[in-house]
């Protein structure tokens, strides 16, 4: 593995690699990613729900997510979390043998601005149109959380665990299913789509999309979330702007404006007590076209840089 690393960094010019292709720079035939998803998988359906159980006991005495407060809940479904992480890192560490890095760049390392502006693109029409318009339209469904003290002790558990839960989710979804996938081919469009159909199903079980039923599940888990943020980072030959974009999207709703009854009811500084899914879902079809023209017009997309193409291993 030093010497792939090594051979990564070794002057910078000859081919353009995006992290799909960075997806042969290790061992990568069939059977490791079949195991690596299982261990994967293991990790996180077996273990996380395991420790979110723990922290249920821990709690309240009984394996019980709704009798658990705001703080409970929030710990309960983030618990899994790390667990999950480890998952992916071992997968593609021990079993495709090249750094957890190349599930986000080809480069030798990670462009945190990138991610920056992700988080920046993405938060602007969010809180502008679907926050702020739904404030103008639904006035009576927001209510200010005057428990300031509770909130304050709130905002650094809710940034280390969301930024765990958004990161991991972007490592697998758009990075290692997205790589695996591309084993049976390179089309954007069936990368894309295969991507956007593996993070939907999981995000099925939420809430929201009982409430909102086909329209909340075609807009907000397989167009955008699932869609959309695979695209961008098809051409972006990165899933950096998805980092920061899948960061923004979840700590506005878990810290800022909180919708009652959601997957993650939180002591957010608001709380919205309806959803509406037909504005949600047209607010994120108007939110769309701006994160774009932020993304790629206010902030200017670097090149990728370029590295040798590395000796492929399958075994």
């Amino acid at each position: 593995m030093q010497n792939t690393e090594r051979t990564e960094g070794i002057m910078a010019e000859a081919k353009k690699v995006t992290y799909v292709e960075a997806a042969r720079w290790g061992k990568y035939r069939g059977w490791r990613y079949v195991l690596g998803l299982v261990i994967i998988l293991f990790a996180w359906l077996v273990v996380g729900t395991g420790a979110s159980v723990l922290v249920a006991f821990a709690l309240s005495g009984q394996p019980d997510y709704y009798v658990l407060g705001p703080f409970g809940k929030f710990l309960f479904v983030m618990a899994g979390f790390p667990f999950f992480l480890a998952g992916v890192l071992v997968a593609v560490s021990l079993i495709h043998r090249r750094y957890p890095r190349t599930l986000v760049t080809a480069r030798e390392q990670i462009d945190w601005r990138r991610i920056g502006q992700g988080f920046v693109a993405w938060s602007v029409p969010t809180c502008l149109i679907g926050v702020l318009g739904q404030y103008l339209f639904y006035p009576d469904t927001f209510s200010f959380n005057s428990n300031l003290a509770t909130f304050a002790l709130f905002v650094p558990l809710a940034l280390v665990f969301t930024a765990i839960q958004t990161t991991t989710e972007e490592l697998f979804f758009r990075g290692y299913i997205v790589q695996g996938a591309s084993m049976i081919s390179t089309n954007r469009v069936f990368l894309a789509l295969v991507a956007a159909v593996a993070f939907t199903l999981p995000h099925l079980l939420n809430p929201e999309a009982s409430a909102g039923g086909w329209l909340t599940v075609f807009s907000n888990y397989f167009l955008v979330p699932g869609l959309l943020w695979t695209v961008v980072s098809l051409i972006d030959g990165t899933t950096e702007l998805a980092i920061g974009v899948h960061f923004a999207h979840n700590i506005i709703g878990i810290l800022l404006f909180n919708i009652a009854g959601s997957a993650l009811t939180t002591p957010a500084l608001f709380t919205i007590s309806e959803f509406h899914a037909t504005y949600v879902a047209l607010s994120v079809l108007v939110a769309v076209p701006v994160f774009l023209a932020i993304a790629y017009g206010v902030f200017k997309r670097k090149a990728l840089t370029r590295f040798p193409e590395l000796p492929q291993d399958r075994r």
